[in-house]
């Protein structure tokens, strides 16, 4: 139905993009002062109220809203405005085929809270996070400034090699899962597996106490993928071109990269691309690797099943997507967390040290996980 697809755009927009991202803006330069013994921003204020600086992301706004616009000279005027624009709205766009919940009845209707519920939703996120490098390229470019030029033929290199190992190392969640469409992903990890569960296939299992089989883990990607999921948030991170893979922007080395010729809402949104940026890893990491919306330990069926005979069958859906919900919302606050963690505690890499990362260790090991991958789902196959 048209006004069910424009409900979920909404929530996408309002509270993925226009909620979430200043807030994480917010939430870096809080956590980067906690790290680091500071205070942090604190002094933007209305009527004297400052609210631990929750106003400061509104302030750097308006700030960018009546900043002078400034296009060098002899830079291309419609390639200079046309490379933040490609930025932030493949940014955006990714976060359509991302679940936040799963399939809930409500008498005869079944919503589906995922904007495109396509077949090949992965590889529409690695399709539009690469468009990001077109807009890179472009601003270095359309500058006409050596120092932009310089960073945006980082960034090219950077975000094509890393795309290489970014595919590979989600090919062992694709054999696992068997799919690449992201709901079903997220629907085939809302279940428990026994840890020593494969003991069974060689006969061990009944030799030891009974209590060991009901010690059950969630059906997560991290769990049955975990070397994929260390290499495909290194490689995605990389792809954001944060630290510490922010070399594309090397203040210390090349001004500020790419954008060192753009001001005002230009800047701003390659600004807020970045942190739209973050936040769709966050959701990404969250579908593929933890769950998405499921609740551990606790299925959709038995949520429902169990509230049910109190709430009703619409009541009870309600609570329960409401539950899964906010599950979502939980996971991916803390997969932001990591990535803050891990920007302000890594020093930059050197460029040469970024490029053998991708070549020479983590290429290597994507494929060697897809290898090992595949002959452990056909030795299970063969002694079940």
């Amino acid at each position: 139905m048209p006004w069910e697809a424009l409900i979920k755009v909404l929530f996408v927009l309002i509270l993925m993009v226009a909620s979430f991202a200043p807030v994480v803006t917010w939430v870096e330069r809080k956590q980067s002062a906690v790290m680091q013994d500071r205070i942090g921003a604190n002094r933007a204020d209305l009527f004297g109220i400052r609210i631990l600086g929750l106003l400061h992301p509104a302030a750097d706004v308006i700030k960018l809203i009546f900043k002078e616009d400034v296009v060098p000279e002899g830079a291309n005027r419609v390639m200079h405005l046309v490379a933040p624009l490609i930025a932030a709205v493949g940014a955006i766009i990714s976060f359509a085929v991302i679940p936040y919940g799963g399939r809930y009845t409500f008498g005869d209707t079944t919503i589906s809270l995922v904007a495109a519920d396509i077949d090949w939703g992965l590889l529409y996120i690695f399709a539009v996070g690469s468009i990001a490098a077109y807009g890179t390229v472009i601003a270095g470019w359309a500058s006409n400034n050596n120092w932009s030029l310089l960073g945006s033929l980082r960034a090219a290199a950077q975000m094509i090699s890393y795309e290489v190992t970014m595919g590979l190392s989600v090919v062992g969640i694709f054999m696992v899962f068997g799919t690449l469409k992201m709901s079903e992903m997220a629907f085939a990890q809302d279940a428990t597996f026994r840890v020593l569960g494969f003991l069974e296939v060689f006969g061990l299992l009944e030799a030891l106490p009974i209590w060991l089989d009901w010690i059950r883990l969630p059906l997560w990607g991290v769990f049955l993928q975990p070397l994929g999921f260390i290499m495909f948030l290194t490689a995605v991170m990389a792809e954001n071109k944060r630290a510490p893979f922010d070399m594309p922007e090397g203040e210390s080395e090349i001004v500020a990269g790419y954008h060192t010729e753009y001001s005002g809402m230009r800047f701003g949104l390659f600004f807020m691309a970045e942190f739209i940026e973050v936040i769709v890893i966050a959701a990404l990491m969250t579908a593929i690797f933890l769950g998405g919306w499921s609740i551990p330990w606790l299925t959709t069926a038995t949520l429902v099943g169990g509230l049910e005979p109190f709430l009703g069958n619409d009541l009870a859906n309600l609570v329960a997507m409401v539950a899964h919900v906010l599950t979502f919302i939980i996971k991916v606050v803390v997969m932001i967390g990591l990535q803050m963690a891990l920007r302000w505690s890594l020093p930059r890499f050197r460029y040469d040290q970024t490029m053998d990362l991708c070549w020479k260790i983590l290429l290597p090991l994507s494929i060697a996980n897809v290898f090992v991958t595949g002959t452990i789902i056909l030795l299970l196959k063969g002694l079940g």
